[in-house]
């Protein structure tokens, strides 16, 4: 039953995120483009709680030296801030700048007319019960990441801070 129902979504959600998926993202005060893989990483970042390069990398699934790469064109972009850990010198911290949270939070991982134009399609029964699903797919998501942060986001603290939501739930799947 569990492996049905991970192989249903594991096949409806591409499929959804293929038509509805942001391809570029624009900073809304500079209008600079971001590709849609910058903004990806700025969606794994916050301003407060740090993450490693390392355990981002490993996160997004590319190689260290790959990530480094991403990063430096961010950083000098003004929207990633690169600090050295200090307990470990050797470790890279990565923090969101003021400039960086202004492109997450202008920005959705889905472009929202494109999803207006796929919930318009649907019967208002079935658009409910979609959303009902998707909220509770959303709440499991959130209870996942809480009990198990450090392994899913390479987070240093998040233990102290379990309950913090790392995505904007109105602009999430």
């Amino acid at each position: 039953m569990t492996a049905d129902s991970a192989q249903r979504l594991l096949s409806a959600y591409p499929r959804i995120f293929f038509a509805c998926h942001a391809r570029h993202v624009r900073d809304p005060k500079t209008r600079r483009l971001l590709s849609s893989h910058q903004a990806s990483i700025l969606d794994h970042l916050d301003s407060v709680e740090h993450i490693t390069l390392m355990g981002l990398a490993k996160h997004m699934g590319v190689t260290a030296g790959t990530m480094s790469l991403a990063i430096e064109r961010l950083v000098r972009r003004g929207y990633v801030q690169r600090l050295r850990d200090t307990a470990d010198k050797r470790r890279v911290q990565l923090r969101l700048t003021t400039a960086g949270v202004r492109i997450r939070e202008a920005s959705s991982v889905l472009e929202p007319a494109r999803v207006r134009a796929l919930v318009a399609t649907m019967a208002p029964r079935d658009r409910e019960a979609a959303l009902a699903g998707l909220e509770l797919l959303a709440r499991a998501a959130d209870a996942l990441i809480s009990r198990q942060p450090e392994k899913l986001f390479g987070l240093k603290d998040a233990a102290a801070n379990p309950s913090r939501r790392r995505y904007r739930k109105e602009s999430r799947p």
